[in-house]
């Protein structure tokens, strides 16, 4: 009778095990833990799944290697600050007229009151996290960084935000942690301008005997930690970062969330600073890559990722994770400081096969590495579907459950897991606050004033006087303008870009023209 007994419970408990075995999966499979990993200046050509030969990328080429790797994956902006507020809110930058690179002043951009994606997976039972480069503004301007900063992060739906609040080049150089600044001594108080020094302060303009690294062109303000910044800052000594121990002080961050909230579905955004300048890598990294700072940088960068990556292994996470890895914009080698990147560049492109970079409206500027990558759950494979950040809301609030919209941000779930190539028809892309269209296999670049190369950085923008044209299956360099030869496909392409656009594009030149 006990044998009996003993045989029922046995197969009560597999049932349970089963049953519950069950409904883990089927919550693994609309509530997986979600991680946005977004580096900084990334280039598509910058890793070695997308084609870097110089340039040893392991651990990310492991994503690559193991989820979708996309061949036109996009950020909707060729700088940082447009392309994270895309991100976050899946709404178009160019929409909100102070979407642009901001000061380390600036107010909050995000309305509290706009729909967001951690917003969004807070309602579907999330917990959110932000760690790394913020650049979104705080406050109401110019904050007072003595005192807790609202509104940030926290008021737009992150419960948990340890972030910088611009870039590393720009001041104030601390660290803030939900809101407050982080080892921040009261009897030195910090004080922030982006006008005017501060009595007695040195910059890097009239100090250079006080440098570690020597500014090139815009760097050469408050000095801190031998490095000269954009802006001027005054006190707060005990709270500054140390340069070069930012990576391993961001993953630390990380790491530490995901093992506090691993309990229960947590929406990571993990918003690394490399390879933005100033470039400066551990000392474990400096030297290592041949490339300059620029390449070590990557390198280290690729080593969080592993790190990452190792964790999720050890708390069995891997298979209940999404992970999402990208870019906010295209890559810039000299962006401002002598640190040897154009002279140790090699033969590497950091853009890969296309034109442009960073600050941009060609390919290069906006077409970044987008992969996805979820054990278990997706297959690998390359997908050459049209992708943007802008969907990631959409497509995340149809893997929750949630029905939001935001008018921009598109559901293309099935396309993100590879089940599917119908990926996007149309995307606007956006440098500096001009415009371009993408629909189908052709870019639209309308014409613009302005220099056709930013000669400090080294890069063509994409102004014209003319209509540009190119047909980038069959040349993604952009090497072709056939804007003349195809003049039917450009009057509905410009028909098309000013049905999303609208037909007032602030610095557009001309109204379309045919010949």
């Amino acid at each position: 009778m006990k044998r009996i007994l003993y045989g029922f419970f046995l197969i009560g408990f597999a049932t349970g095990c089963q049953v519950n075995g069950g409904a883990q999966q089927e919550a693994t499979a609309t509530h997986p833990n979600i991680i946005v990993i977004n580096m900084d200046d990334l280039g598509y050509g910058d890793i070695g799944a997308y084609g870097a030969t110089a340039l040893q990328t392991p651990n990310i080429d492991r994503l690559a290697e193991g989820g979708v790797r996309f061949t036109n994956g996009y950020a909707t902006s060729a700088t940082c600050t447009p392309s994270r507020f895309a991100l976050l809110t899946g709404v178009y930058p160019w929409r909100n007229e102070n979407a642009r690179i901001l000061p380390g002043t600036a107010p909050l951009l995000i309305d509290t009151a706009q729909l967001t994606l951690p917003k969004m997976l807070k309602e579907a039972g999330y917990h959110t996290g932000v760690v790394g480069k913020w650049h979104l503004g705080l406050g109401a301007g110019n904050a007072n960084w003595n005192e807790r900063i609202t509104p940030g992060p926290n008021e737009v739906g992150f419960d948990y935000s340890f972030i910088m609040a611009a870039t590393q080049d720009r001041v104030p150089t601390v660290y803030i942690e939900d809101g407050s600044t982080v080892g921040l001594d009261p009897k030195d108080p910090i004080f922030v301008s982006y006008e005017t020094n501060f009595e007695g302060e040195p910059t890097g303009l009239d100090h250079p005997e006080l440098l570690k690294l020597k500014w090139h062109h815009g760097h050469n303000n408050s000095i801190v930690n031998g490095i000269p910044r954009i802006g001027f800052m005054k006190g707060g000594t005990a709270a500054h970062w140390k340069d070069e121990e930012m990576a391993d002080t961001f993953l630390a961050k990380a790491r530490a969330y995901i093992t506090e909230h691993k309990e229960k579905p947590f929406f990571l955004y993990y918003a690394m600073q490399q390879p933005h300048v100033p470039r400066t890598p551990h000392p474990r990294f400096a030297g290592t890559t041949g490339l300059g700072s620029r390449g070590d940088a990557i390198a280290e960068a690729d080593w969080c990722v592993g790190q990452l990556l190792e964790l999720l292994d050890d708390e069995n996470l891997l298979e209940h994770t999404l992970i999402v890895f990208t870019s906010d914009n295209g890559p810039v080698v000299n962006d401002g400081y002598q640190d040897e990147a154009v002279e140790k560049l090699g033969n590497h492109t950091p853009s890969g096969p296309f034109r442009g970079g960073k600050y941009s409206l060609y390919e290069g500027g906006v077409r970044i590495p987008f992969i996805v990558y979820w054990k278990g759950t997706v297959s690998p494979k390359v997908s050459d579907a049209l992708v943007c950040q802008v969907d990631l809301l959409a497509s995340f609030g149809k893997l929750t459950g949630s029905t939001v919209s935001t008018g921009d941000s598109e559901d293309y779930m099935d396309v993100l897991l590879g089940r599917s190539n119908a990926g996007r028809t149309s995307l606007i892309l956006e440098a500096s606050a001009r415009t371009a269209l993408r629909h189908g296999n052709w870019v639209m670049i309308p014409p613009y004033d302005g220099p056709a190369i930013n000669k400090q950085v080294n890069i063509e923008l994409g102004n014209n006087t003319e209509y540009q044209l190119f047909d980038i299956k069959s040349d993604p360099g952009q090497q072709r303008n056939v804007a003349k030869q195809q003049q039917d496909t450009l009057k509905k392409l410009v028909t098309e870009f000013q049905r999303i656009r609208g037909t007032d594009q602030g610095r557009h030149v001309k109204p379309l023209v045919l010949q």
